[in-house]
């Protein structure tokens, strides 16, 4: 269930289900573009991306020269565009083009040192160039479930693109631990734990009161020593 807003104090509910997931946007496009195209109501359609992750793509190696001549080529665009307002306000052709000029190639030069300075004191931690971009791992198609049966009716009779992949729902983690911060193991959340029974012919450790009395130096898990019980002395003979 989904609520936009429409206007300022109502809100319009709308009730949306998955028609079809993909693996990139362009299988979600081409989807909602055949709906189009077989006169489906597309306003009641989404494309909801999911699994969300940044994508950092590295377009070459970067030096102090190429770093230069990137700054310079930005400069010398900046330059033109603010020599070209300036020159508005310029009398006569002649120094509207040279004030464009001289705007371009300061635009050139600032640039070219920015640059080479900002990738000096890089230290060469940051050698390459990239451009980043943030991609979904799967794009599903929602559509109102008053209009579900229709799509779902105008996307089995098209005919899919090869190179069309359709991602199934992925299976469900378990339940949620909120004091582990991740899902639970389904067969540890059911089966209670039970206790460890004690062992009642384990030897005793400890010792009596009236020992530790007797000797209080003695350690608290040690075992009095046995000793054997003294034989009495034997009677001497007498003579005859």
């Amino acid at each position: 269930m989904t609520q936009l807003p429409f206007g300022l104090d109502t809100p319009v509910t709308v009730d949306r289900r998955a028609l079809v997931g993909y693996d990139n946007y362009l299988a979600a496009q081409r989807a909602v573009d055949t709906l189009s195209d077989s006169g489906f109501p597309v306003e009641h359609t989404a494309i909801v991306g999911s699994d969300l992750r940044l994508e950092e793509t590295v377009t070459g190696r970067m030096t102090n020269g190429r770093a230069a001549l990137a700054g310079a080529g930005s400069g010398v665009l900046f330059g033109l565009v603010v020599g070209a307002f300036l020159g508005l306000f310029t009398s006569t052709t002649l120094s509207f083009f040279m004030l464009v000029l001289w705007a371009g190639l300061w635009g050139a030069v600032m640039g070219a040192a920015f640059g080479f300075i900002n990738h000096y004191f890089t230290r060469g931690k940051r050698d390459f160039a990239s451009r980043s971009a943030i991609v979904a791992g799967r794009y599903d198609v929602l559509v109102a479930t008053s209009h579900y049966d229709h799509a779902r009716a105008v996307l089995e009779g098209a005919p899919m693109p090869a190179d069309t992949v359709v991602v199934e729902p992925p299976p469900s983690a378990g339940l949620y631990d909120p004091a582990m911060g991740r899902p639970a193991d389904p067969a540890q959340s059911l089966t209670p734990q039970q206790p460890v029974a004690e062992n009642p012919t384990a030897p005793a450790h400890s010792i009596s009161q009236q020992q530790v009395a007797e000797n209080p130096t003695a350690p608290a898990h040690s075992v009095p020593e046995q000793h054997a019980p003294e034989q009495p002395a034997a009677a001497p003979r007498k003579r005859s």
